[in-house]
């Protein structure tokens, strides 16, 4: 059974600092694609940040130079740092493995960021 577990959320200050991880249980890790994604009530869920298998990242326009995608094939986790953090980006954020036309997701994680 395929398993994604996002951690690391919680309450900052804006201009604060966080690192998101998620944690991949029952597939290939190092083959899929990984991705970042947030959610706020009443919205669509947007991309945020992309990592390819082959470790090729791409951005969000609203978090370039502020947030940085990274992957531990060995530790089959993909990690979310985000600095500078201000108040539009509180949100739920997930993280979703995707492998030719499959994909997982996680449940979530929170990240407040009070003004």
């Amino acid at each position: 059974q395929v398993q994604l577990v996002e951690s690391g959320g919680g309450l900052v200050q804006t201009g604060g600092s966080l690192t998101l991880s998620c944690v991949a249980s029952g597939l290939s890790f190092s083959i899929c694609d990984m991705a970042w994604y947030r959610q706020t009530p009443g919205n669509r869920r947007e991309l945020v940040a992309t990592i390819s298998s082959g470790g090729w990242t791409n951005y969000a326009d609203f978090v370039k130079d502020r947030f940085t995608i990274s992957r531990d094939n060995a530790a089959k986790s993909v990690y979310l740092k985000m600095n500078s953090l201000k108040a539009e980006d509180t949100a739920n954020y997930y993280c979703k493995a995707a492998f030719r036309s499959a994909e997982f997701w996680g449940q979530g994680t929170q990240v407040t960021v009070s003004s």
